[in-house]
């Protein structure tokens, strides 16, 4: 059976690999820019730079970018927070993992994400509403099941997955466009098919204008759902009361009745639970980056009371 460890080197191994698949995309996209669009050498230099380049910042400042998106507040010191700061100080201890940097988003919901590309360089961001709404155990059932995050290098996984999603619907929108608009080298007058390959151009980048959003949605819900449950496993085990984060997940089913107000579909699959209100029901669910809620207080209360 697979531990905790190889689970974490796994996360390692993907997150090399996504980045190195992320390049290729791009590159790929440059020369497909250079062949239909008669851009030249120059377009597949320009996506080789530009897959370099965002690849570095998804990894170095997607944390950042994140908990900007969120609208998050911070980092905390523990004279500001003392009761929030020493939770999350508590927890880190116990994990073994260095004290991460706590933000907060100024909002009535009960939220919470985890963020950055390692546990030296991890930030942990929760609601007002989590802090006010929640008991001391629930909120430190959210705040473990995060952390968790952290410590399984999930954070650093999802992040450049949030990145590539950023990615994957800009080249969409940029190829439509350039598709549009009859970008690269116009085409003599006289030549007879050039009416016929802009029209094919055109076909192409609606296609690939409608279907990159949907592809990054299904890269989230496959890195994302998964990672919730194991999270949830984790951090409940970190606090060894699972009831905890089971009655916290109640609260969030029962009180979430609006998005968030800094909600984010790039950044969705980092919540605890979805940032658009209350979870789809039917065909619509089959595209949330998470799982039913219910399922994950089923899973925890089974844990506790195997434990019993």
């Amino acid at each position: 059976m697979a531990t905790t460890y190889d689970y974490v080197a796994a996360n390692k191994r993907r997150s090399a690999l996504l980045i190195v698949v992320f390049v290729v995309v791009i590159v790929l996209v440059g020369w497909a820019f250079m062949k239909l669009l008669n851009y030249g050498p120059i377009g597949l230099v320009i996506a080789i730079a530009f897959a370099t380049i965002m690849s570095l910042v998804g990894y170095y400042s997607g944390d950042k970018i994140a908990l900007s998106t969120a609208g998050a507040q911070g980092p905390i010191t523990v004279d500001d927070q003392p009761y929030v700061y020493r939770m999350v100080e508590n927890l880190c201890i116990t994990a073994g993992i260095p004290m991460l940097k706590v933000y907060l988003i100024n909002d009535p919901q009960i939220n919470a994400f985890a963020t950055g590309r390692d546990p030296q360089h991890a930030s942990i961001a929760i609601t007002t509403g989590a802090i006010q709404q929640l008991e001391n155990e629930e909120l430190e059932g959210v705040l473990a099941h995060e952390l968790s995050h952290v410590r399984n290098y999930d954070v650093r996984y999802m992040m450049l997955v949030a990145i590539l999603v950023g990615i994957l619907t800009l080249l969409s929108n940029y190829f439509w466009r350039a598709s549009f608009l009859g970008g690269g080298r116009r085409r003599d007058s006289n030549d007879s098919g050039g009416g016929q390959i802009q029209a094919v151009l055109m076909v192409v980048g609606l296609v690939l204008l409608i279907i990159a959003p949907i592809l990054g949605q299904l890269i989230q819900l496959a890195v994302s759902r998964k990672r919730e449950f194991l999270a949830d496993a984790s951090g409940a085990l970190l606090t060894r009361y699972p009831e905890g984060l089971a009655r916290a997940l109640e609260k969030i089913q029962a009180s979430t009745t609006a998005p968030l107000s800094h909600a984010n579909h790039a950044t969705a699959h980092l919540y605890i639970s979805n940032p658009f209100g209350p979870a789809a029901k039917g065909i619509s669910s089959l595209f949330s980056t998470h799982p039913p809620i219910t399922e994950r207080i089923q899973a925890l209360r089974t844990m506790g009371n195997n434990h019993e």
